[in-house]
């Protein structure tokens, strides 16, 4: 039997506790809502992770329009632009917001906000917290918000297994605890798991960050979109650390320059060089890399003795792998950071399901298109984490019918997907590769096993991959390497997915493989 903890029913509940979670959390207060998070409050989480800040157009040179400018082109054709643009024209509401929850941003000696630039950004407009250690301190001192603001309950160590669902609407989450199964009846659910890195061997995220909210999302019938789109950060520290750390945007952004292992510098000719999309800088890595090449970040002229005073964690993180980044070459490689597919929301955070709200990177928006422009990750959100509270707030709790008596569904375990996922749906894909991992994942996601869903996430990317036949931002195919002239975002539900899947591998053959 599953405990039901009718003590807390009908509140808003909010699983994952990073940048968007928290922000929820803390703009319903005093409204009562909980914080389900599966690690201890704010760790784990990307958000603390993040080292580059905020893209904000508050520069005197800088404007939102510019700001939009610069995220529809690194979108590269998929961005919505009335969502891009109302979610950038609150970028300066968003840092006060912050601010007022104790975030404290970094100055100059003037007292105004010290802007950094970012690849792809045309002015300088990142707004960071204790130099390249952002994340941490804004997750820092949101997590202090919260512990101080009595209307939140936060149950640390409980884990998402399962949305409910009575007829069309929520009304409950099913949990794991350290005593078992428990379900929080609710009619008001907020996703805000993060992202989908650790299916990936190379990534930059906590790799128990496997999608779980698009899982919860899908198998609730939600509407998925744009789920190829998987953004590889270009300079990953090259270590024998995992995850891998991230070496900063921003490092490049001081004039720092990216040079192979016989010295050259082979961005020169590109456009906008080492500040070129994360896209194209993480494609002509990986094409030296694949040469058998390597790849390094050489900072000495640009930064020298300064490297440690503007980024000391990234400072401390190379010599934790025995170099010193002030004077020595610093080697790097594409890893996975951030998915720019997800559950399909609107402007409030909406998804297709009554009663469903995501926000942050399990969320697809419409603002990242097909390609991520650099530190706009934390602005959606703060953004819409917000925006999401308030919509909540606004629609009326209905008394949730959440059932006691649940099939007990098994801790998610990756290690049987990571394999195929790094192996088919890296960089670079073609026809081969996709429908190798269709027919490798297929099973998987169709089993009741600890694969499933980590495997149901997977196999929505390699279908949504399969069906876009063109290379655009950060989905690259070597079969079709050209965009076609009219493109469009997509939108399907898992039981489209799954009946595409065995289309295009006949499941007899799936399930062999």
């Amino acid at each position: 039997m599953t405990e039901v903890l009718h003590e807390l029913a009908d509140r808003v509940v909010i699983v994952g506790s990073g940048l968007a979670g928290l922000m929820a959390a803390l703009t319903l207060a005093p409204q009562p809502a909980v914080v389900v998070t599966r690690a201890a409050l704010g760790a784990e989480t990307s958000s603390a992770w993040a080292q580059g800040g905020i893209a904000a157009g508050m520069g005197a040179d800088d404007s939102a329009e510019l700001h939009l400018a610069d995220t529809l082109a690194a979108g590269d054709g998929l961005c919505h632009p009335a969502v891009a643009a109302s979610i950038i024209a609150e970028a300066p509401a968003a840092i006060s917001a912050l601010e007022r929850a104790g975030v404290r941003f970094d100055r100059n000696g003037t007292g105004e906000l010290s802007l950094g630039l970012e690849a792809a950004h045309s002015r300088r407009r990142i707004v960071h917290a204790e130099g390249d250690g952002s994340g941490a301190a804004i997750v820092r001192a949101l997590v202090l918000a919260v512990a101080n603001t009595p209307s939140i309950t936060v149950l640390e160590a409980y884990e998402a297994r399962r949305l409910l669902v009575d007829g069309e609407r929520i009304s409950g989450l099913l949990c794991a605890t350290p005593k078992g199964m428990a379900v929080l009846p609710t009619s008001h659910v907020l996703l805000a798991t993060g992202g989908i890195g650790g299916l990936f061997d190379a990534t930059t995220n906590p790799v128990g960050n496997f999608g779980q909210g698009i899982a919860l999302a899908a198998r609730a019938g939600a509407l998925l979109a744009d789920m190829e789109f998987v953004q590889f950060h270009p300079t990953a520290l090259a270590s024998r650390r995992r995850p891998l750390a991230l070496v900063s945007e921003a490092v490049r952004g001081e004039g720092a320059l990216l040079v192979n292992e016989k010295g050259e510098r082979f961005m020169a000719l590109v456009p906008r060089g080492e500040l070129a999309p994360r896209d194209v800088v993480a494609r002509a890595i990986s094409a030296e890399i694949a040469r058998g090449g390597r790849v390094f970040l050489d900072a000495r002229e640009a930064l020298g003795s300064r490297f440690a005073a503007r980024f000391p964690v990234i400072d401390a993180l190379c010599r934790e792998a025995g170099i010193d980044p002030s004077r020595e070459l610093i080697p790097v490689r594409p890893a996975v950071h951030y998915h720019m597919g997800g559950v399909a929301t609107d402007v409030n955070g909406r998804s297709s399901v009554s009663g469903l709200w995501v926000a942050g990177e399990a969320a697809s928006t419409g603002l990242h298109g097909a390609n991520r422009l650099a530190s706009n990750s934390l602005l959606e959100a703060a953004v819409m984490g917000i925006r999401a509270a308030r919509d909540i707030a606004g629609v009326p709790a209905s008394p949730a019918n959440a059932p006691s008596d649940h099939a007990r569904s098994p801790a998610p375990d990756a290690s049987l997907v990571r394999p195929i996922v790094s192996r088919h749906l890296g960089v670079l894909r073609n026809a081969g590769a996709i429908q190798g991992a269709i027919a490798a994942l297929l099973p998987l996601a169709e089993s009741e096993g600890p694969a499933a869903d980590p495997a149901i996430v997977a196999l929505l990317i390699a279908v949504f991959a399969s069906l876009r036949t063109e290379s655009r931002g950060a989905h690259a195919r070597t079969d079709f390497p050209l965009k076609l002239q009219q493109t469009q975002r997509r939108t399907m539900r898992l039981p489209d997915v799954l009946d595409i899947a065995r289309s295009v591998i006949p499941y007899s053959f799936a399930r062999s493989a």
